[in-house]
């Protein structure tokens, strides 16, 4: 029986809410903290957990079939991959930052001077795009302690909050990208496997869409209807079922989880009353 391998971080950032994705698109997986493979119970899918840095290159050999794994990471091991899907999670930035006592002009202030980064590739080619000259120093880990132990003037890594950089009295001054994890896959998938990527796809957006929206129901009185409904176009439009009470209506929608409070202020400004809103388990576009 055809089985797809999908590749996971052992240990990480992206290990639980890769988990608990899989979880959402009905794949029941074992715990793989003390196990380096797990088989789905309920769909042909087989789990490697590997160290994250390993990952790209383990898919573009074949070994895995797909992976989730940061852009950083994809970008930084030069892998060549095709992207399946942005997961939105795990949401970072790989940045260059410089001690606060730094008047930082620009990206040309890194000319000849010295950046510690853990993503070498990546800083590299950046650096060659802008023109610029600068010495690498490779560091593995705790990039942020370089200028201040003298080993570099400015690091490049990536950031989340940003609370570690301020602990090392360093500010973020220019972004190179905006990263979230991916959903991957090696070249050149066997038709078998195909299918069942398509399957997991399908299921994976699905729970994508239910996060990004949100159920809603209310209730309008007839008269504001038409403004109501202009202000709720659904997934094709809302739905409309006239209430026991004469002149008074039930709407049915959904509605983006980045407009969702501005809606609910509009629609109650409108004349909408008695809203709810609810989670959506799945969405089926």
């Amino acid at each position: 029986m055809t089985t797809l391998k999908v590749a996971v971080q052992k240990s990480g950032r992206l290990y639980d809410d890769s988990l608990a994705l899989l979880k959402e698109c009905g794949i029941s997986v074992s715990n793989g903290k003390d196990q380096l493979m797990a088989r789905a119970s309920n769909f042909s899918l087989e789990v490697l957990y590997l160290r994250n840095s390993d990952i790209p290159h383990y898919v573009e050999d074949g070994i895995v079939d797909l992976a989730i794994i940061g852009k950083n990471t994809v970008i930084e091991k030069e892998a060549r991959l095709l992207e399946l899907v942005d997961l939105g999670f795990s949401a970072c930035r790989v940045s260059i930052a410089v001690p606060k006592s730094v008047e930082f002009t620009g990206i040309e202030w890194l000319q000849g001077k010295r950046v510690a980064t853990s993503y070498p590739n990546t800083l590299r080619a950046f650096l060659a795009r802008a023109g610029i000259e600068a010495e690498i120093h490779v560091i593995s880990g705790s990039v942020e302690i370089a200028p201040n132990i003298g080993l570099a003037d400015a690091i490049c890594d990536i950031v989340s909050s940003g609370s570690t950089l301020f602990k090392n009295g360093l500010t973020e001054v220019f972004t190179l990208f905006d990263s979230t994890a991916l959903l991957v896959a090696r070249e050149g998938l066997e038709e078998e496997k195909r299918a069942l990527v398509e399957q997991l796809v399908f299921r994976v957006k699905a729970v994508l869409a239910a996060r990004d929206n949100k159920y809603i129901l209310l209730n309008a009185p007839g008269d504001r209807l038409e403004a109501i409904c202009a202000l709720l176009p659904g997934m094709r439009s809302p739905t409309v079922m006239p209430l026991r009470e004469e002149g008074w209506y039930s709407l049915h929608s959904v509605v983006n989880e980045t407009r969702f409070w501005e809606s609910i202020g509009a629609l109650k400004a409108a004349g909408a009353e008695g809203i709810l809103v609810i989670p959506i388990e799945k969405m089926i576009i």
